[in-house]
């Protein structure tokens, strides 16, 4: 023990704590300085910066043995507060700096030290500042935040005022479309919002901190568990395993096609016969602190019978594969796309037929924030759980019989989450902790540690694609075959979904009127599938756009050209791959809007590069549709109050994408004839006690159809409060008037699901885009930096500029490590931010240009579509393109690492 007087944001406090205690723990536990936060634990992330004796550091693996008396130490909450805002968090306000806004605090800090150092420092300056104190960010792709420093900078200089950097109404008093900046912004850069980890240091007194033993090999039978030397430890309450656990102990998959040979209860809660993957949980280790708990988790003791490991799709699919899960075949799901003619006359009769194979890799989310819960059970007898949930009635359903309670006994509640990128599609640890609690009947708290971040929730699942196209001499597509195998990892859920997605969007955008092909959904011993942004269009259309290359270079056309005089046009009747007619034809005026974008890039490849580099730009369609398949239904609720505002009530889940302004947006936009002010629509979201179900956050469907719901609520209130003259009754009139005060809104979209040869008319909405790169490629090395990227987007009317803008941005920089770095492949390597290549700022390009064609949708609120996943279409693919028109290195094996660039430019 050591005890310390640290004067912390002006103050002098007096601590006693472990000598190997960090710093981060220490503010956090000790201070109550939340703005501190733990993300990767091991220095990478920069999430846990603070200003020691005027420098600038990483707190989160800084023992307290190295920090000396008097130490004076600055953190976000000494910089400014909710009532007092710096100039550096107004502009990050301005600029939607703060998204999920988990990493926000350190960069606040991080831009405290810069601009006392560097008063006005370049776009170069802060970038390079960024990346050597490794402030991390997953959101916002950095431009906004270098946009947001060099505000800053300018008020502190006294070039710009403060007021210019706040938001005014506009006369119409519309936030629609307008800059306004989401509800949770000032807590977000004040540091003062509480997530998981947070909340976990305010549980009542005897909850119980939680560790998990884990499996460490892939695939094996279990023989034995033995806890018994773990429960003996002094602290530990209890060391559940399957055996406490009163239900089936399985999470069901729910969403399970008829086709599919397996009954979607293969995931276990906790391991009883079989070992999966590595990282399956074998049992929960419940004691009064964390540190007695990962010690008791080392004491149990797991006897495993070794199984082969079948660690990618081509293995499993083997000849002498045994079946993963006994009685289900390791391809358990096919998935055909029959549209028009048969192919094999029309291959035979083309001028032209281009093959090639396709891989796009096991993307990692790599949120900063690491999976945190807890769960109680409350006074009413009911379980609770808070986790990062994206889908809380979803998770509910695929829990509550394997854990052996009823759903209307499981209350599911998210908290403020610090990014998830759809791996929070699936449930993780909720089933953990909802077991835990049941087994012990005290409150529980769990959160994993980045490498168990890494190792044990959800990854993009790989796919390995066979392309075939026939076209004429001119350009023209005349038919494509293709196969596709998704690698789903050993659990099925959402698999077939999955799988589908193939059939959907390989080819879309195109007038492609012939289309044979097969895609299988294939069990692997490797990281389970999840949902991740794009959800099947980075896999599916990477292929087919870098073919869509190879054919402009093979008839001697500009790939621009090609692509330009391929794009669905209304006049033709054009359809989609699912032989539905897209709800608008707007990639004409996409290209149109896109020209000039492209000329200007063209015009910067030809200039010369530095000495040993070589230029290229390259091109690529995305589309997506937004929603879940077929007549996807959400719900909302609102209530009229007695001092005349009103409360919104739904599940629209925040990713971190801004949820909050996306709701206050839709509403206030509804409600406008009410006269409210945004402050005077309240929101409660996210909470199965009181909100109805709005379905999970996936497939950028929240804006389409919660936003929907909303609507629907909103004008079933005013309908109720109209007067026979359109004026509107005021709360005292509707309760004289016996009227209810709350009404429901429901929406559902006007689509169907594709059959067995997907054809179908799956969503009401669709998001599409023209993707633009500029690299450089380093001759002797292959090293691969992206200078330039543009995209130009048609996704409705937006709703909210700052949080789109921020999503585009913040796909952008994913695409940009999908392409050329991010990997999940090596267990152990891959575990770190650093190994698993996470994208920092001076990978990511600052010239990053946005233009919007506003197409307004038919069936859109407000005619909006959807966001999220159209920046993470293709971007990977024209970024494949630009390297092969820069050094002539075409890589169809993603991630394009370095020594796979050079190999492919030597042959």
């Amino acid at each position: 023990m050591l005890k310390r007087t640290l004067k912390v944001n002006g103050v002098e406090k007096f601590i006693i704590c472990d000598n190997d205690d960090t710093l981060a723990s220490v503010l956090r536990e000790k201070l109550g300085l939340l703005s501190v936060k733990i993300g990767c634990g091991t220095g990478q992330c920069g999430s846990c910066s603070v200003i020691i004796d005027g420098k600038l550091k990483r707190t989160c693996n800084m023992k307290m043995k190295r920090v000396e008396d008097f130490t004076e130490i600055l953190t976000t909450e000494g910089i400014g507060t909710p009532t007092s805002l710096h100039p550096i968090q107004l502009a990050w306000i301005a600029h939607g700096g703060a998204q999920c806004g988990f990493c926000t605090p350190g960069f606040v800090v991080s831009t405290y030290a810069l601009l006392t150092a560097n008063p006005k420092p370049s776009r170069e300056d802060i970038r390079d500042w960024f990346q050597k104190h490794r402030n991390a960010c997953r959101c916002t792709g950095y431009k906004p935040l270098v946009d947001a420093v060099q505000d800053a900078a300018a008020v502190m200089r006294g070039d710009m005022s403060e007021e210019d950097l706040m938001f005014k109404m506009p006369e119409d008093q519309r936030i629609w479309g307008s800059k306004y900046p989401r509800p949770t912004a000032v807590a977000k850069v004040t540091g003062t919002l509480e997530y998981g980890a947070d909340l976990g240091l305010k549980m009542p007194e005897g909850s119980l901190k939680c560790a998990l033993v884990q499996a460490e090999v892939s695939h094996a039978n279990v023989i034995s568990i033995d806890t018994s030397e773990a429960e003996a430890m002094e602290g530990v309450e209890k060391v559940v395993t399957y055996k406490d656990i009163k239900g089936k102990n399985r999470i069901t998959g729910l969403i399970t096609f008829p086709t599919n040979k397996g009954d979607g209860w293969d995931r276990p809660i906790l391991a009883d016969e079989k070992i999966f993957q590595y990282g399956d949980a074998i049992a929960i280790v419940c004691a009064t602190s964390e540190k007695i708990a990962k010690a008791a988790a080392a004491k149990v003791k797991v006897e495993l019978e070794q199984l082969p490991e079948y660690m990618d799709a081509p293995s499993a699919m083997a000849e002498d594969a045994i079946e993963i899960h006994p009685g289900t075949p390791n391809v358990y799901f096919e998935q055909k796309i029959v549209k028009g003619e048969e192919t094999a006359p029309i291959f035979d009769k083309a001028d032209v037929v281009l093959e090639g194979s396709y891989y796009v890799q096991r993307q990692p989310h790599m949120p900063i924030e690491p999976d945190v819960g807890f769960a109680f059970i409350d006074d009413d007898g009911k379980l609770n759980i808070h986790s990062k949930s994206i889908g809380l009635h979803l998770h509910a359903a695929m829990i509550a019989p394997g854990l052996g309670i009823e759903l209307e006994n499981l209350i599911m509640v998210q908290n403020y989450t610090g990014g998830t990128f759809g791996y929070k599609f699936s449930p993780t640890m909720e089933a953990l902790v909802g077991a835990a609690c049941l087994a012990t009947g005290k409150p529980v708290f769990l959160n994993y540690t980045w490498e168990q971040q890494q190792q044990y929730t959800g990854k993009r699942s790989p796919f390995f694609t066979d392309i075939r196209l026939a076209a004429s001499k001119d350009g023209d597509l005349l038919g494509m075959e293709t196969d596709w195998i998704c690698d789903h990892g050993p659990y099925s859920e959402f698999g077939d979904l999955l799988t589908l997605r193939g059939a959907q969007f390989i080819g879309s955008g195109y007038k492609l009127e012939n289309i044979r092909g097969l895609g299988k959904t294939v069990c692997t011993n490797h990281a389970w599938g999840s949902a991740f942004r794009g959800y099947g269009a980075p896999e599916s259309e990477f292929g087919y756009e870098v073919m869509m290359d190879e054919l402009a270079e093979k008839i001697g056309m500009d790939p621009f050209d090609l692509r330009e005089k391929n794009v669905y046009r209304e006049s033709l009747g054009d359809t989609t791959p699912t032989g539905c007619q897209p709800e608008v034809y707007c990639l004409e005026d996409i290209f149109t809007a896109g020209r000039p974008k492209y000329e200007e890039m063209k015009k910067w490849a030809a200039e010369d590069a530095a000495e040993g580099f070589k230029r290229g730009v390259g091109i690529s369609v995305g589309i997506y549709g937004s929603g879940l398949d077929g007549p996807d239904t959400a719900e909302s609720a609102i209530e009229l109050n007695k001092d005349g505002t009103v409360t919104l009530f739904n599940c629209w889940h925040d990713h971190g994408q801004g949820a909050d302004i996306g709701c206050l947006g839709t509403a206030h936009e509804t409600l406008r004839p009410l006269g409210l002010t945004p402050e005077q629509i309240h929101l409660v979201m996210n909470d199965t006690r009181n909100c109805p179900n709005g379905g999970p956050a996936g497939g950028s469907r929240s804006q389409v159809v919660v936003g929907n719901a909303i609507i629907a609520a909103c004008r079933n209130l005013m309908d109720a409060m109209r007067k026979s003259d359109n004026s509107f009754m005021t709360y005292d009139e509707m309760v004289a008037a016996g009227k209810e005060l709350r009404y429901d809104g429901k929406w559902s979209a006007p689509a169907t699901d594709c059959d067995e040869n997907g054809q179908g008319s799956p969503f009401a909405c669709y998001m599409y885009g023209l993707f633009m790169s500029g690299v450089e490629v380093e001759i002797a090395t292959g090293k691969v930096q992206v200078k330039k990227m543009k995209l130009v987007a048609d996704i409705g009317k937006i709703n909210n500029k700052l949080a789109v803008d921020g999503q585009m941005y913040g796909g952008l920089a994913q695409g940009v490590g999908l392409a050329l770095t991010e990997d999940y492949e090596d267990i152990k390597k891959h575990s770190t931010m650093v190994g698993a290549g996470f994208p920092y700022i001076n990978q990511i390009p600052d010239d990053m240009e946005l233009v919007y064609v506003e197409t307004e949708r038919p069936n859109g609120p407000h005619g909006a579509s959807g966001v999220g996943e159209l920046p993470l279409t293709t971007p990977h693919a024209c970024i494949i393109n630009a390297i092969y028109n820069a050094c002539g290195a075409r890589v169809t094996h993603l991630p394009a690492r370095p020594e796979k660039v050079l190999a492919a430019m030597k042959g």
